[in-house]
């Protein structure tokens, strides 16, 4: 899908790899709904999103990602200003130090946001884009969904999901003008990777951070946004900024006791 002209949704905006997305959208000619839970930044990013294509292309919707209803609200504010929705972006995600401790409600908050969001927003979206012939759906899952994640099961497990549900869209529609594409990095500049595991100094969020950063380069959400963009032109489905993510994945696909045996020795060197 050509981006110039489009309408998009990019949720998890106010910082990170959402705004560097709307950025990027944007110069491509784009006009752009940005959404995030920081009602405060957002409005802050929005600002500043402005400038690049003028006011009347960048609209914010503070809210939450995960509930149907901040969704639609997202979606119809893209209709009135924007037009029908082209491009959604589930970009918004949530990470902790959270092993077999971690409580009912640490593993609800991760499946919904890192998970169930983007199937609810699908179900609203899709059956529309169908109807048109066309339409693209954007995932941003992480390494940690083809891998796994040092330090961290709710991480881990809802990013292993997200990458599942991106798969079956495509398989199911892909062949139907609904483009699908699901963004796979390791370490990316961003609040996530710097505090977002170990808000609370805890030993398992800095093993988190730690077994990302060491693993190879911190990129910038920038040039993370630009892979992404490249690949919705392309019509491509995974997106790795890191190359190093699918030649780990190719051994963990050809040995799979060989590279849990693996990560067991990188684990006890971080910790």
């Amino acid at each position: 899908m050509q981006i110039a002209g489009k309408t998009a949704v990019v949720t998890g905006a106010a910082g990170g790899i959402g705004a560097a997305l709307a950025e990027a959208l944007l110069e491509g000619g784009a006009r752009v709904v940005v959404s995030d839970l920081d009602g405060e930044r957002l409005t802050s990013t929005a600002q500043r999103l402005a400038s690049v294509a003028g006011p009347e292309s960048v609209v914010a919707v503070a809210g939450d990602a995960s509930s149907e209803g901040d969704i639609a609200r997202m979606i119809e504010a893209a209709q009135e200003h924007h037009g029908p929705v082209d491009l959604f972006f589930a970009n918004a995600g949530v990470g902790d130090a959270s092993g077999l401790g971690a409580t009912e409600d640490q593993w609800r908050l991760a499946i919904d946001v890192n998970l169930l969001a983007h199937v609810r927003a699908a179900r609203r979206l899709v059956p529309e884009w169908l109807e048109r012939g066309s339409g693209y759906f954007v995932s941003t899952a992480s390494a940690a969904g083809l891998l796994t994640q040092i330090g961290s099961a709710t991480y881990s497990v809802s990013k292993h999901g997200a990458v599942a549900f991106a798969e079956w869209l495509a398989v199911t529609y892909g062949d139907q003008g609904v483009g699908v594409s699901c963004l796979c990095p390791m370490g990316v500049d961003t609040d996530m990777l710097r505090v977002g595991m170990n808000a609370d100094g805890a030993e398992g969020g800095l093993v988190a951070a730690a077994a990302v950063t060491e693993a190879g380069e911190v990129l910038s959400p920038r040039s993370v946004a630009d892979e992404v963009l490249a690949a919705v032109e392309a019509g491509s489905f995974l997106v790795t900024p890191h190359a190093d993510v699918r030649e780990f994945q190719r051994r963990k696909v050809d040995d799979h006791d060989r590279w849990i045996r693996g990560m067991q020795r990188y684990s006890k060197t971080l910790g």
